[in-house]
């Protein structure tokens, strides 16, 4: 039984690095400060296998990867882009599955994350595509976030969760506003005997719903949690670890650069060390700038 916590992404979190650290070099340092990692380039762009497998080689076994699916494969696509990605879903998705070989061979791979968007509710047709897209990802972890509060409604709750346990999907549970259709609400329940995702979003209701703003990435993960919000996270984790024997905990809070300091200070309220050895909130030495 473990908690790992991480953060989403890891070029941003500008506190873990020291000046000047090359983007290249960045990844090998996170891993010295968290053990699970989520990666979000993958929503944007199918990444060349080759890349994902430098991501393995060049980080120790103990950091682990929640992989963001392509967008093309949850429905954000919309437009012209849509239709392509409709029109090439096998070879979209046995490129995704090719990306994921390196970590999935090494053991590192807790899941793939599939988020659908907030116009994804509870119908038939959306069900079969579930069906669908897990028949497509057969022998790969998959996690599976929604975005429309339709799924955990009502009695619909216990059925959306009867299904993802026995589609094999794991569930990943969040924390955000809870500000309309678009959101949902906290749902402490694993589906997965071996892996339960927790999202932390922050809770920001007044940029939630800000997806059609210039500036809605700056708005909407604007968040610091405090101590007392984190505490009741930890005891949380506690309940949840005792139904899946790996708990992921991603902080997604970082428009404000808050995620890695939250993070941090949620491994401290859990007793945890880095997984080199050091307590979560040691700095390293300062070297003297003479150039």
């Amino acid at each position: 039984m473990t908690i790992e916590i991480g953060l989403a992404g890891w070029g941003d979190h500008d506190s873990l690095y020291a000046p000047r650290t090359k983007p290249g070099d960045k990844l090998a340092e996170y891993a010295s400060h968290f053990p699970v990692v989520e990666v979000d380039s993958t929503f944007y762009a199918i990444q060349p296998r080759e890349r994902f497998a430098k991501w393995v080689e060049d980080t120790p076994p103990t950091l682990h990867f929640v992989v963001k699916a392509y967008q093309g494969m949850t429905g954000h696509a919309r437009g012209a882009a849509a239709a392509q990605n409709a029109g090439d879903a096998q070879v979209m998705y046995d490129a995704f599955r090719r990306m994921l070989e390196p970590a999935m061979e090494a053991g590192r791979l807790a899941a793939a994350l599939f988020q659908y968007p907030p116009w994804f509710d509870c119908t038939a047709p959306n069900v079969k595509l579930l069906r669908e897209t897990k028949k497509r990802m057969e022998g790969y972890p998959c996690a599976l976030e929604f975005r429309h509060q339709s799924w955990f409604a009502g009695e619909l709750r216990e059925k959306t969760l009867r299904f993802m346990r026995e589609e094999g999907w794991i569930h990943s549970i969040c924390d955000e506003p809870q500000a309309g259709e678009g959101s949902v609400p906290e749902v402490l329940q694993a589906t997965d005997d071996e892996v339960s995702i927790v999202r932390m979003h922050g809770r920001n209701a007044a940029g939630w719903n800000s997806g059609g703003a210039p500036n809605w990435r700056d708005v909407r993960y604007l968040y610091r949690y405090s101590d007392e919000e984190l505490a009741e996270w930890a005891d949380k984790l506690r309940l949840l670890e005792q139904q899946s024997r790996r708990v992921a905990v991603i902080f997604n809070n970082n428009s404000g650069g808050d995620a890695a300091d939250n993070a941090k200070r949620m491994m401290e309220l859990l007793g945890q060390t880095r997984p080199d050895g050091k307590k979560p909130t040691e700095k390293p030495p300062e070297q003297l700038e003479l150039f």
